[in-house]
Parts: C-alpha cells; sequence; structure tokens
C-alpha cells in the first residue's frame, strides 16, 4: 500500500512522529511496530516495570561478551510494545545539562535551540514550576504521589553533603539533588503512546500496524528508499520518506540488513552492499550503573509493594508503594573539578533493585546506584547473518573505571550521613562492602549492569563516521532519516527518554519543511 511516510518502530520517537505528521490530513502515514498492543496491566503500573523484562513485551537482549567485565554477557531489554521502552522505563524525565547538546557542535542543536523543542513535549502537573517546563504539551510530567521516607533522607543526606538542592532539576544544570521528575498521570504511566499515539489512532489517514517487524528498507535502481518489507514479505511503500525510528540496537541492524553500512562487514556477514556507510552500528555509547546496595532496619522500603493491601490501595486510588518508578532521587555530581559538568549520577531507589529486579529482593533494603554518564568507551552493532550483536566494549577506557570508582565512594558518603543512618545497615548481597579501590574497581567490572540508555549507533554529524547528516537525513541515501536516540553523537548527563522526544519533535518540523 501506499503512503507519503512510512515509519519503523513505535516507540518514544515513531510515536511522536505518527503525531505530528499524521496531523496534516492531506498526508498518509503508516507506522510498523513489531510488537503488539501496549494493554498489559503492569505497563500501567509505575513500580511493575521489571514485570515486563523477558516477557514478549521485551527485546529480550544479551550483550557480546565484555572482556572488561569478567567475560560476562549483559542483559538488555528493550521495549517491544507500543510505545518502545517508554512502556517498561522507569519513566524518569531528564533532559540532561545545557553543555550536552552544546556540545554536540552541531547547527541547530543547541542548548537554546532545541529547549522549545523540550517544552512543546511537556506538561508539567500538579504545582507552579515557573518557565522551566511547558504547559500544554503532551508529556505529562509530575512529582511522585508517594514518596518513599527513606527518598526523603536521601535528600536530606546530599544536602549533609554539600550538594546543591535544584528547585527544577530540568534547567539549564543538573549539578544538584532533586526528586525525580516522572512520566506519570496521577500515579499512572504515561508513555509515549499514551502521550501522542493514542490521540492520533482515529485519524483516517494514520495506519498502525502492529506484530510488523521490518525486514529490510527497500530501495530502488538509483539507491532512493521507496518503502519498508517487513512480516514475511510484505511490502509498504513510502512516497515520500521512510523514517526508521527502530533504537539504538534495531535503527542500525535494519540498515545493514538492507545493504547500507560497511561493505567489507555486510559481505562477511552475507548481505549484499547496496550504499557504503561505515559508521552505521559504531559509536556505540551506554550508561553503565552499579550500586551500592544496604540492608534496612526498618520495614519501610518497596519490598512489601506487591502486598494485596498496596494493590488495592493502587487501583482504588493510584495511591501508595506501587505509584514509585522505583528511582525516585538523583544526585549529579562532579567526582573532580577538573570535569566542566557532572560525570556521575547517584540515582536512590527505596528497594534493593537486584538482578534488573527479576530477583525478588531478600528483605528491606536501599540503594543508591552510580551511572556514568559520558563513558569514554565505544562499542559497536553488527551483525552475525542476520542476527545482531551488540558489543557495547564496556570500560574499555580506564578512565570510565576511575569514574565509577569515584562515584561509589560518593555513594558510600552519602550511606555515612546522619540523615540516613536511621535506613543504612548492613551490606546487601551483592554489595559486600568493597572499600579500597582495587575493591570497588574489581566490584565495578562483576557487577555493573545497563542503566538502558543506548545511543549514537546512526551518528549525527558532518564528519567521516556519520551516518545521518543535522537534518538527520541518512548520508547519501535519499528519502530515508533515522530519528531516534542513535542519533545522538555523544550521550548526555541525563536520561535518554527526553532527547529522544525531543528529537522526533524537532525532527517533525524538518520533515515538514523538506
Amino acid at each position: 500500500m501506499q503512503y507519503d511516510y512510512v515509519i519503523v518502530g513505535a516507540g518514544s520517537a515513531g510515536c511522536v512522529l505518527a503525531n505530528r505528521l499524521s496531523a496534516d490530513p492531506s498526508v498518509r502515514v503508516a507506522l510498523l511496530e513489531a510488537g503488539g498492543a501496549d494493554r498489559k496491566f503492569e505497563i500501567r503500573v509505575p513500580a511493575a516495570f521489571s514485570k515486563l523484562f523477558k516477557t514478549p513485551y521485551d527485546w529480550d537482549f544479551t550483550t557480546a561478551e565484555q572482556k572488561e567485565m569478567g567475560g560476562r554477557r549483559l542483559y538488555w531489554p528493550r521495549g517491544r510494545t507500543l510505545g518502545g521502552s517508554s512502556s517498561m522505563n522507569a519513566q524518569m524525565w531528564v533532559r540532561g545539562h545545557r553543555a550536552d547538546y552544546d556540545g554536540w557542535n552541531l547547527p541547530g542543536w543547541s542548548y537554546e535551540e532545541v529547549l522549545p523543542y523540550f517544552r512543546r513535549s511537556e506538561r508539567r502537573v500538579g504545582s507552579n514550576h515557573g518557565a522551566v517546563y511547558g504547559t500544554d504539551g503532551p508529556t505529562y510530567i509530575s512529582e511522585l504521589r508517594a514518596p518513599n521516607v527513606t527518598t526523603q533522607a536521601f535528600l536530606r543526606a546530599c544536602e549533609e553533603m554539600g550538594l546543591t538542592r535544584l528547585p527544577e532539576l530540568n534547567g539549564p544544570s543538573n549539578e544538584g539533588f532533586s526528586p525525580t521528575p516522572v512520566t506519570q498521570d496521577r500515579g499512572r504511566r504515561w508513555s509515549a503512546a499514551d502521550a501522542y499515539l493514542r490521540p492520533a489512532m482515529g485519524r483516517p489517514n494514520l495506519t498502525v500496524l502492529t506484530a510488523a517487524q521490518a525486514e529490510r528498507l527497500l530501495l530502488d535502481e538509483d539507491g532512493r528508499a521507496t518503502g519498508v518489507e517487513y512480516g514475511g514479505g510484505r511490502r509498504v511503500s513510502a512516497g515520500k520518506e521512510v523514517i526508521v525510528s527502530a533504537g539504538a540496537v534495531g535503527s542500525p541492524h535494519l540498515l545493514m540488513l538492507s545493504g547500507i553500512g560497511d561493505p567489507d562487514a555486510l559481505r562477511a556477514a552475507g548481505v549484499e552492499p547496496r550504499h557504503e556507510l561505515p559508521g552505521v552500528g559504531r559509536n556505540l555509547m551506554d550508561h553503565l550503573a552499579s550500586a551500592v546496595m544496604l540492608e534496612c532496619p526498618r520495614p519501610v522500603t518497596l519490598a512489601g509493594a506487591e502486598s494485596l493491601g498496596n494493590l488495592a490501595r493502587y487501583l482504588l486510588r493510584r495511591d501508595g508503594l506501587l505509584t514509585s518508578n522505583v528511582g525516585e532521587a538523583v544526585a549529579f555530581v562532579r567526582t573532580s573539578p577538573e570535569e566542566p559538568a557532572p560525570d556521575i549520577e547517584l540515582l536512590f531507589a527505596p528497594a534493593p533493585f537486584v538482578d534488573h529486579g527479576l530477583t525478588p529482593p531478600p528483605g528491606h533494603g536501599i540503594t543508591i546506584g552510580v551511572i556514568l554518564l559520558q563513558p569514554e568507551s565505544r562499542g559497536r552493532i553488527t551483525l552475525d547473518g542476520r542476527d545482531v550483536v551488540i558489543d557495547p566494549r564496556y570500560l574499555t577506557a580506564q578512565a570510565d573505571v576511575r569514574r565509577m570508582v569515584a562515584g561509589l565512594r560518593r555513594a558510600q558518603e552519602a550511606f555515612a550521613t546522619t540523615a540516613l543512618a536511621p535506613y543504612a545497615g548492613a551490606p546487601m548481597k551483592p554489595y559486600e562492602g568493597a572499600r579500597t579501590d582495587e575493591e570497588l574497581a574489581r566490584y565495578v567490572r562483576e557487577r555493573s549492569e545497563t542503566l538502558y540508555h543506548p545511543a549514537g549507533t546512526c551518528k549525527m554529524g558532518i564528519e567521516d563516521d556519520a551516518v545521518v547528516d543535522p537534518s538527520l537525513r541518512v548520508i547519501g541515501v535519499p528519502g530515508l532519516r533515522v530519528v531516534d536516540a542513535s542519533v545522538m553523537p555523544m550521550l548526555n548527563r541525563g536520561h535518554t527518554h527526553a532527547p529522544t522526544i525531543m528529537i522526533a519533535e524537532r525532527a517533525a518540523d524538518l520533515i515538514r519543511g523538506a
């Protein structure tokens, strides 16, 4: 069937594009999603997101062996449903720092130029927050309805450590501490599908196809993108553009399956090259996380969140422990004065978050996650036949280990404050109280995991390794764009959901103006 625009992937970016492009009744838009509908109850319940891991709503990726992490293969959950990862994330709306976007050094993408697109997407609800946020966008951003008592203690601990209390986390600088702004509507998850896709699905010019996994892009004899082959050989055509929004794993994977990438690598995988673009799949970055976990001597944490009483409280009033996003507060810190902006995030969880939440907590505990914000290590997405290979090459840059160790020391410092003392007990496995730099470095290598923020694999830029130009057009392939976190030249000092929404909002303007 013929459309004007065909969008691959109904994640954060794809939902934005489907809404904004179909707002013009004169164009026809098709949105392809490999997964199914987002009707599962656990999608709606904020604290239940880990219940979606390793289910049909998850791509359930595993990395290649990580040499610098004891040869481990790390689990990478990614959303496979309407809303994509925004339907199974921790709902944190964290734009990052002004220096992130200025540091991209690309026309149209400075902080001042992207700020209106953040604000266009936002609707801050619940209290007056001045001019920081937008007020009438589709993405609901709120405070947690029932923050944990231990979270309040963490915020006091940050103050005790001399950190700056931020009136709002999402101003130009996020250096300091704050409760986490969350994408929730009165205690219920508010995904990109809720914000953007559902309001547009009644439009006669928007077709949403689920269980429609893209297999390759269709290119004509001149190399122009003309459509997508999906679901076992079915085809859909695009008269104007094909827009790939399949994420930092899926987007480079689809380009390579279509013959766009490094020709030698494509031939080695059995794919006929169609267009040489060596940067496809390179520049892979992710936020790596380690954690200090302690037993909590008081039974006040989320370890008891799944009781019948809490479930009833959520169903009847949308209140209580199940409204927690788990990552209830954050602090962004510099581990040395030489850092130009925060290089570590301290993420507080009023629960022992072990094994991605897949392992039931052994008892009450609290966690401070330590997140490396701008890793120097770079990985790559490649092919093994038609299968995707994810190799983030974590900790191959020694500076990443140094910063993680310094971050763990800041987490230990927080637990040693007077504010957290009533809730900070003995070390809780897998954390065993490492103290020396050598012990902490070994712990980082043996126990760190992804914070679910892969980016950079279809890099935007003007250098030789760029995949898309500053208008997000795939270099040398007319009629094709990539719009998602894969285009980020460098990871932001925040989380990736908010900037992905921003990128898609700006892309919609670029596409409509083309």
